[in-house]
């Protein structure tokens, strides 16, 4: 089926595979709604299809329902929000709604959804792009069928997308080394923040400036949240450990870290954040800590360094390429070496400082929105044959 080249503001872009924008509820719906207001705000008619559930991190959170969010169209699709069907049944549907839209261009974000990908191949001409934000199968959380219906999505991507992109070069080669399937690499954008002062962390959480090792994350296996708090334990500090974020699906690990840091006092578990909070937790940490074995291209530790901080995160290379020598890397998985980096760190308040006046420019100059954005629409537009 032949596809013809799109040109120019005739582009009406479909964005499918988040759960909802505006959303931090992870990385995917972070850059779905950087992606998609800039194109919007460039005048490009973008529609990103919501899922129809409750907030995946914060049942209690409410979720934006409006119609429209800075110019960007939002269409709900039907869900079924139970445990393991949310994602499958949100991206089955909302495939089904696109492919009776005017949308020229799909853009599938994630693995999973693009299970669902095949549809527009064989029923439309609309071209298909797909963004692997990391290779899901290999998380943690999954098992049995989830995990086979995340490669079959890998798969339908790689046999069904026009181009699909990669946010790191170790899933680039992965690509090429499985399926002899040519990628682009474009990774994740970051913008410079404003600092806020310790107000709202102070009255809930009694946090000063420099007063805390930050995560801030979803609580999930992978994430390595265990190792850090078994490394903090052996901390000699009176500085706290706080870990922000929600369970995705994960309810009995959330339960794992909670009984794990019981006996330390200084560990804070603040739950889901967003807004002001979020934006004092970054702008007064002392360091960021991810400690991650898995990672596609972590957006957390953009920000993190967009805020100044001094990072430590392990050494996959999802993690090292980013922060290169603006930060410090332990080696993954290995409590003792996070724990012996942590203490040098606390004990050496000299480096940090040297970390924190490098690490915004640094990453502001290597990572741009503006960028990615461009490059993005250059793959929109470029003629293919299927």
């Amino acid at each position: 089926m032949k596809k013809e080249l799109i040109k120019g503001k005739d582009l009406k872009i479909a964005m499918i595979g988040h759960k909802h924008i505006p959303s931090r509820e992870g990385g995917v719906e972070i850059v779905v709604e950087e992606l998609s207001t800039r194109m919007a705000k460039l005048g490009y008619d973008v529609t990103c299809y919501n899922r129809g559930g409750k907030h995946a991190l914060d049942k209690n959170q409410k979720l934006n329902n409006k119609k429209e969010y800075k110019g960007v169209k939002l269409k709900k699709t039907l869900t079924i929000d139970l445990k393991g069907l949310a994602a499958m049944t949100s991206s089955f549907f909302g495939t089904l709604k696109i492919l009776f839209s005017k949308a020229n261009v799909v853009h599938y974000h994630a693995e999973g959804p693009c299970a669902w990908m095949w549809i527009i191949h064989f029923f439309s001409k609309k071209k298909i792009i797909a963004t692997i934000h990391g290779l899901d199968w290999q998380r943690a959380k999954w098992g049995g069928f989830a995990t086979k219906y995340i490669k079959f999505g890998e798969k339908m991507a790689t046999k069904y997308a026009d181009e699909i992109i990669v946010l790191s070069k170790n899933v680039q080669d992965y690509f090429k080394k499985e399926y002899n399937r040519t990628t682009h690499f474009i990774p994740n954008g970051v913008d410079k923040p404003t600092k806020e002062k310790a107000n709202i962390i102070m009255k809930k959480y009694k946090l000063q400036k420099d007063d805390y090792v930050l995560f801030l994350g979803r609580l999930v296996p992978e994430k390595g949240i265990h190792y850090l708090i078994e490394a903090f334990k052996n901390v000699k500090t009176d500085k706290k450990l706080v870990i922000a974020g929600g369970s995705s699906d994960t309810d009995s690990y959330f339960q794992e870290l909670k009984d794990k840091a019981k006996d330390d006092n200084r560990i804070i578990f603040t739950g889901f954040v967003q807004g002001k909070e979020l934006e004092e937790l970054y702008s007064n940490a002392y360091i960021y800590c991810l400690p991650s074995d898995l990672e596609g291209m972590p957006l957390s530790l953009l920000e993190a360094m967009s805020y100044s901080n001094c990072c430590l995160t392990s050494d996959i290379p999802e993690c090292a390429t980013v922060i290169e020598d603006k930060g410090v890397t332990f080696k993954k998985s290995n409590i003792k070496d996070l724990n012996n980096k942590l203490q040098e760190l606390c004990n050496n308040p000299k480096k940090v400082k040297q970390y924190q006046r490098e690490s915004q420019k640094y990453i502001l100059q290597k990572y741009n929105w503006d960028d990615v954005v461009e490059k993005t629409l250059k793959l929109y537009k470029i003629e293919g044959d299927n």
